[in-house]
C-alpha cells in the first residue's frame, strides 16, 4: 500500500517534522507500507482555473500522477490566517473528484493559536468529504510552543496523539483495502 504524506505549504518546516514523526510511527505499526513524502515546495505551482490536467505544466501533472497513485494520504497544513494555505486549496482544486474515492487520509496541522484548530473542522474536513475520502476521526493539531527552535516535537502528549493517530490510520488503510473503488453512483 502506497501512502503519500502530504506537506501541504512552501514555507516552513513544522508540517514537514510532523509528517517525518507520523511516517516513523506508522512504520512501527505497518512496516510494509510504502510511505512517501510530497512537499508542495518542490514543485513549481500554476493557478487551477478548470482547463484539462494536460494543459497544466509537468509539476502540476505530476501531483495529480502522485496523489492518483496512492492508496491513502496523511495531510500536513499549517493554518495561516484561519485558513490552509492557498497552495494546499489548489491542490484539492486540481483532483478529479474520484481520486480520494474511499481512500485513508488522516489529517495533522499546527497554528499559532489554539482556536485555529477549528479550519480543519470547518474547512479542511468538507473538502475530503467532497472527496469521500475515509478520514480518521483523530486529526493532531499541535501549535508553535509543542516545538524547540529546531522544530522538534517536545510534548510528550503531542507524540502520543500522532501515535494514536498512525495506529488508526493504518486500519482505516486495512479496512479501506476491502471497498471497491468502483461506484454504483456516477457523482
Amino acid at each position: 500500500m502506497k501512502v503519500l504524506l502530504v506537506d501541504g505549504t512552501i514555507v516552513g518546516r513544522k508540517t514537514g517534522a510532523i509528517l517525518e514523526q507520523v511516517k516513523m510511527y506508522i512504520q512501527e505499526f505497518q512496516p510494509e507500507m510504502e510511505l512517501v513524502i510530497l512537499s508542495l515546495a518542490d514543485y513549481e505551482h500554476q493557478f487551477v482555473d478548470g482547463r484539462p490536467l494536460g494543459e497544466y505544466n509537468e509539476s502540476m501533472q505530476e501531483i495529480a500522477r502522485r496523489f492518483n497513485d496512492a492508496d491513502g494520504y496523511i495531510i500536513a497544513t499549517p493554518i495561516f490566517q484561519g485558513s490552509i494555505p492557498g497552495v494546499l486549496k489548489n491542490t484539492f482544486d486540481l483532483l478529479h473528484p474520484r481520486t480520494m474515492r474511499y481512500k485513508p487520509v488522516s489529517i495533522v496541522a499546527n497554528g499559532g493559536t489554539y482556536q485555529h484548530h477549528l479550519v480543519i473542522e470547518n474547512q479542511l474536513k468538507p473538502i475530503l468529504d467532497y472527496f469521500r475520502s475515509l478520514v480518521t476521526p483523530n486529526y493532531v493539531y499541535t501549535h508553535t510552543s509543542h516545538f524547540d527552535a529546531d522544530n522538534n516535537i517536545i510534548n510528550e502528549d503531542v507524540h502520543d496523539r500522532l501515535r494514536e493517530l498512525a495506529r488508526v490510520f493504518v486500519q482505516y488503510a486495512e479496512m479501506s483495502k476491502h471497498l471497491s473503488k468502483e461506484t454504483l453512483d456516477n457523482h
